[in-house]
């Protein structure tokens, strides 16, 4: 293994010209649940890896008692005019010189199956509790705004920058022809949000023109909500713990 970036092809599943979906891990594991959700519901097929040297140092230990390296995986999915590529992963790249390199190497990977467009998935940390989170967008182009605002992805709302490959996979897909849009979901920032989760992936099936049931996200949300809700006692308890005063 040579110690740069490469994608090991599984798979030779032949696409006219399919779309990106990225859901690496961000804020909330948005994206992640999202893509996640949509690879096993579709019954995607494992049609490469990728291991880089900008993973960090660590193996993955599993529960037959061997290991295996950080890696991240695409799953192809054909059927009729639908066709995509979903990327999943343990992990991003820990440098920007990493992420440069990482995307540059997906990428020439994208351009060998013709790909155009490339949606890429995550959530938009608002510091606070959502009970109905939107989806907010940013696009490579401005035509692709008035397409995503259809499927009632909100554009001009957010603001800031996107790390990480949700915003890299977009920037550098701009600069070699492709073009691009991030779906950001709504969300704390400091909690798994699979409500969030939900709301990307229902945004983007509508813009895929794709069905795909959401019970198991429903199932997920309540255990969340219940995780959430045990986090702000612990929290609650140890404000109050810290604000004791005593006379002496």
């Amino acid at each position: 293994m040579k110690n740069e970036t490469y994608v090991r092809i599984l798979r030779d599943m032949h696409f006219k010209n399919p779309v990106i979906i990225e859901g690496l891990p961000g804020i909330g594991l948005v994206g992640k649940i999202a893509a996640e959700h949509l690879a096993r519901e579709v019954k995607a097929k494992r049609i490469a890896e990728i291991y880089s040297p900008h993973f960090p140092h660590q193996v993955v230990m599993r529960k037959n008692g061997t290991i295996r390296p950080l890696r991240n995986v695409l799953y192809g999915y054909k059927k009729q005019n639908k066709e995509f590529v979903i990327l999943l992963g343990d992990v991003q790249a820990v440098t920007s010189e990493g992420q440069f390199e990482i995307t540059n190497k997906m990428i020439d990977y994208f351009k060998q199956i013709n790909v155009k467009r490339i949606y890429t998935l995550g959530g938009y940390g608002s510091g606070r509790h959502i009970d109905n989170p939107r989806v907010l967008g940013a696009a490579t182009h401005k035509k692709l705004v008035k397409e995503m605002e259809k499927h009632n992805v909100i554009f001009g709302k957010s603001k800031g920058t996107i790390i990480g490959a949700a915003g890299m996979l977009l920037g550098i897909g701009k600069l070699r022809g492709m073009e691009g849009v991030c779906l950001m979901g709504e969300t704390h920032g400091a909690y798994v949000d699979a409500k969030s989760a939900k709301a990307v992936l229902s945004a983007l099936c509508s813009i895929l023109g794709i069905k795909v049931n959401l019970g198991k996200l429903d199932e997920r949300v309540k255990i969340d909500e219940i995780s959430e809700k045990e986090m702000k006692k612990i929290k609650e308890a140890k404000e109050s713990s810290e604000s004791l005063s005593y006379i002496r």
